[in-house]
This record gives structure tokens, C-alpha cells and sequence, in this order.
């Protein structure tokens, strides 16, 4: 497991995106509605970290799969709207699923 670039990137974008929803639409109204700030501090920790971790990866699979400029672009926009990730990640699996079809004819700048 998580041996190709793909594998690392789609663990990677759901481990992020997961933490944007966390922060999002529970650590925040946490501070604001419970005076809690704590949960942002670390839930905002966690998902800095993670999205760190995402922009290599993104590079690292839009290189080995030689994706197009406006692909990475979307990719990379994906991370940045709630619930962007978890459509990225589930767009990625079909086209893997597909391309693991016998015969199956991968287009330049897929997940093949």
C-alpha cells in the first residue's frame, strides 16, 4: 500500500481534505459558539501540516504521470474548497479503475 505516486497522493488529499471539513465545520464553530480555541489551534496544526504534505505529492504524481498544467491546477484548487479533495480522490479511483480494464486505452495525462 502506498507504494505508487498515485496511492500517496489520493491517502494524502483524503487525510487533508478530511482535516479542512474537521476545522472547517467543527474546530471553528467550536471557537466561536463554544469558546474554544483550542480546537482550532490544533485541528489548524494538523491540517497546515497536511497540506504541506499534499503540494509534494500533487508534484510528485502530476511528474510521474505526466499530467497537464491545468490538471495540477485543478488538483491543487481541489484542495482549497471544502469536500474538493474527497471529489478529486473519488475521480481518481474511476479513472485507475478504468485504466486497470483490459484493453483499456489510457489518455495522456490520466492515471496510467
Amino acid at each position: 500500500m502506498l507504494k505508487t505516486p498515485l496511492e500517496r497522493f489520493r491517502a494524502v488529499a483524503l487525510l487533508e481534505g478530511l482535516s479542512f471539513v474537521v476545522l472547517l465545520f467543527i474546530a471553528m464553530p467550536l471557537k466561536y459558539l463554544a469558546d474554544m480555541p483550542l480546537a482550532v489551534r490544533l485541528v489548524g496544526m494538523a491540517h497546515g501540516v497536511l497540506f504541506l504534505l499534499y503540494l509534494p505529492a500533487l508534484f510528485e504524481v502530476a511528474v510521474a504521470h505526466r499530467w497537464s498544467f491545468l490538471r495540477g491546477v485543478v488538483a491543487f484548487a481541489a484542495s482549497l474548497v471544502p469536500f474538493g479533495t474527497f471529489v478529486l480522490e473519488a475521480s481518481l479511483r474511476r479513472e485507475a479503475r478504468a485504466a486497470a480494464q483490459p484493453g483499456a486505452v489510457v489518455p495522456p495525462g490520466s492515471t496510467g
